[in-house]
């Protein structure tokens, strides 16, 4: 077996995601036999360095050791039993330590399969707990600018990114869009703060105008990933949660890309020293290894369902997989990652290289913006640095970027004009230092007209 034999068989029957199929007629994909700590290895014997977590899943490396040891126990236990009626002891001890580790209030689990499906269950839990308290005029809900929670209907709907949502919009309930916090929009002497609480404003008035009908804000904490790794101040969370809490509506964390130390503490909601009503968790949740995703709600939300049978009040959601227990096994070997090896503290290091090793970028004539919280890096590439007039996205100059980078044995999978950073824990600080330079040298590529 090759790269070009396993291609060619590829190409005949699977349709991949977020592609244009067309592209592969003269971009070849890459085949991967095996994944080791930070790399990924062909058939043909070539690594790659996995700058992004293979989407920001993967937090302590491929085929991690210990990960694969529990993996391995459990399978010969149980590998998966219905949720309804039943119960196993993983999925017991999962939220145990999912209810003590992320922040106050939140004490009751629910869990889906993926990140877009935990949406969708947040969505739907906001909604009915309003109509089980008789408040059926709450049927809407607020996000940001820029904003991205998925690609089932429900999460397109309430996310504002034109490229995934627009071809749909026919199916997608309408919902209230207001400008986010965007740091990169700031204005000449402002600061990151700054920005938060002039754009809060905008989102008091929504409020104040729309509370008596709408069921829930809904935000990524401090990084619109999938928006081009946009960043912003925890300083407007702390503002949401107190408007939210006045106007009597939920505010929803989706944590799924942010969470499990991405930002520099194991969730961002930490950083504004807030408890969401509902958070999503998901991605690095099982370390990377299967699809799990989980909603964690507070018990004023869980006791407007609970009531007698005959009332109809209960939670009728469910996926075949909830809960499968090998999944929630790799969860919990993740998290005794975590308190094994203070990953957190490694990663304030790590992070510190990061920002060291990009910010000689800050100087380039072609970038207008290099911004990182915690183990997320991003570098903004312009037409003119002074004017920030983007490249047109027609001229798809990230993919020099991505093609230099698999060249150079590291899989960089910018997002338009953005480059960026968000790899595994197990990252040493030379292997980032690589990674800069190669994306250095890809941008110098990229911008060459």
């Amino acid at each position: 077996m090759n790269n070009h034999d396993l291609t060619r068989r590829d190409l005949a029957v699977v349709w991949h995601p977020c592609t244009q199929m067309k592209d592969h007629e003269h971009l070849p994909m890459t085949p991967i036999r095996r994944g080791e700590g930070v790399w990924l290895e062909d058939f043909d014997g070539n690594r790659y360095l996995d700058a992004v977590s293979s989407w920001w899943v993967n937090l302590f490396g491929h085929a991690n050791p210990y990960i694969n040891a529990a993996i391995r126990r459990q399978l010969d236990d149980l590998e998966h039993v219905i949720l309804a009626g039943f119960t196993h002891e993983p999925v017991v001890r999962l939220s145990e330590r999912l209810v003590a580790v992320t922040p106050p209030g939140l004490s009751r689990c629910f869990y889906a399969d993926n990140g877009s499906a935990a949406v969708e269950v947040a969505l739907k839990m906001s909604f009915h707990y309003w109509l089980n308290r008789g408040q059926k005029e709450k049927t809407r809900f607020i996000c940001l600018s820029n904003s991205y929670h998925g690609e089932t209907l429900g999460a397109l709907a309430v996310g504002d990114v034109p490229l995934y949502k627009s071809t749909y919009g026919p199916l997608l309930m309408e919902v209230m869009t207001v400008p986010g916090p965007d740091c990169f929009e700031r204005e000449p002497g402002e600061d990151c703060e700054q920005v938060a609480e002039r754009m809060f404003q905008v989102m008091e008035a929504t409020l104040a105008r729309h509370a008596h009908e709408t069921c829930a804000v809904i935000v990524e904490p401090m990084v619109q990933c999938a928006g081009g790794m946009r960043m912003y101040h925890p300083r407007y969370l702390q503002l949401l949660r107190e408007a939210c809490d006045r106007y009597g509506v939920h505010l929803i964390a989706d944590e799924i890309a942010v969470g499990f130390g991405r930002t520099g503490t194991l969730f961002a909601c930490e950083q504004a020293g807030i408890s969401p009503d509902f958070m999503c968790l998901s991605k690095g949740l099982t370390g990377g290894y299967l699809p799990l995703s989980v909603v964690l709600t507070h018990d004023q939300v869980y006791d407007a369902f609970y009531d007698e049978y005959t009332r109809l009040t209960a939670f009728l959601h469910s996926h075949s997989y909830t809960a499968n227990p090998l999944a929630c096994t790799a969860a919990l070997a993740t998290l005794d990652l975590f308190e094994r090896d203070d990953v957190i503290q490694r990663n304030r290091r790590l992070s510190a290289v990061m920002a060291e090793s990009l910010a000689p970028l800050k100087d380039h004539p072609h970038v207008a913006d290099v911004r990182q919280h915690g183990m997320i890096a991003a570098v903004e590439m312009v037409r003119n640095k002074a004017t920030r007039e983007p490249y047109p996205w027609q001229e798809r100059r990230g993919l020099t970027i991505y093609r230099h980078g698999l060249k150079r044995g590291a899989l960089l999978r910018p997002l338009g004009n953005v480059s960026y950073l968000m790899p595994p824990y197990v990252i040493s600080e030379e292997q980032i230092r690589f990674l800069a330079q190669v994306m250095t040298e890809g941008i110098d590529l990229a911008c060459r007209d």
